[in-house]
């Protein structure tokens, strides 16, 4: 290379030296593109520097800045955000980075407890303080006043033929039986049960049954106006044709057979019944249960 031109080159870089950095770059550029032409390459082995920046290489960056070849310049020293770790707990209860649930209410439907009624025994007999009827025509009176008795209740039958209207005829019909009974016992207990026909039907046979287990479980006592005769469990003959009242104070066998208390004679004040038996013996007239 000539010398002139040479001098020309080291003219430039001096200059270069002083100036700022991207005008640097586009200096050495230049020279670059010349010394390329002129076979002639320049190495520096010192970075020049003006004051604390560090002149730092730059490359071609497309338009997009992006691209494979593409980079961007970075200062020569850099500082991070410095990165504080929280210290505040999450609270009790909420899990972290979970939105607090809120707990709905819950609705406390009340529910009705409902109890089952007991089932009767299949048998029961009520204790009675027997009294034999003391004239021919109380048996009315002899028979409400040994059922009250299975109920802790005491009246003489002279006491009870009044509100009986009892004569010697005898007791009108099972009517009057309810009421004296509920009177008595100061109760709506007592409901009059009729069998107007020759004989029991199966539906009346079967409500007798029920009528007797009902009174007796709960500790009352039954009286049936009957009239005829009957053979009880045991080979005995009763008969009254012309009408009688007894108190039914026991069943077994789940109402099918009831014990008797009978005011008609001591010898025999007590004797077992098929229901069915003393239903047509019933048959008639009626009875208080």
């Amino acid at each position: 290379m000539e010398d002139h031109v040479k001098d020309r080159f080291k003219q430039q870089l001096t200059r270069a030296v002083s100036r700022r950095p991207y005008q640097v770059a586009a200096v050495s550029a230049a020279v670059l593109a010349v010394t390329s032409a002129t076979g002639v390459l320049l190495t520096r082995t010192d970075e020049p520097t003006r004051g604390d920046l560090t002149v730092a290489a730059v490359t071609e960056r497309n338009d997009s800045g992006a691209g494979a070849g593409s980079r961007a310049v970075r200062p020569a020293t850099t500082t991070a955000p410095s990165a504080v770790p929280s210290t505040a707990a999450p609270s009790a209860g909420t899990p972290t980075g979970t939105p607090s649930a809120v707990a709905k209410p819950v609705r406390k439907v009340a529910v009705q407890a409902t109890t089952a009624k007991p089932k009767p025994p299949a048998k029961k007999v009520l204790d009675v303080d027997y009294q034999a009827q003391t004239t021919y025509y109380y048996c009315g009176p002899a028979a409400v006043r040994n059922a009250l008795t299975v109920r802790g209740i005491e009246r003489s039958q002279d006491a009870l033929a009044g509100p009986l209207n009892t004569d010697e005829g005898g007791t009108d019909s099972a009517y009057d039986t309810t009421r004296v009974l509920n009177d008595v016992t100061g109760t709506d207990f007592y409901r009059t049960r009729l069998i107007p026909g020759g004989s029991a039907t199966e539906a009346q046979m079967d409500q007798l049954r029920a009528d007797v287990v009902r009174a007796v479980s709960t500790g009352y006592a039954v009286v049936a106006n009957v009239a005829g005769s009957v053979t009880d469990t045991e080979g005995g003959w009763h008969s009254f044709p012309g009408g009688h009242y007894i108190a039914v104070v026991g069943y077994a066998d789940d109402g099918r057979s009831v014990r008797i208390a009978d005011s008609a004679d001591p010898a025999t004040a007590s004797y077992w019944l098929e229901t069915t038996v003393l239903a047509n013996w019933i048959a008639t007239r009626g009875y208080s249960a």
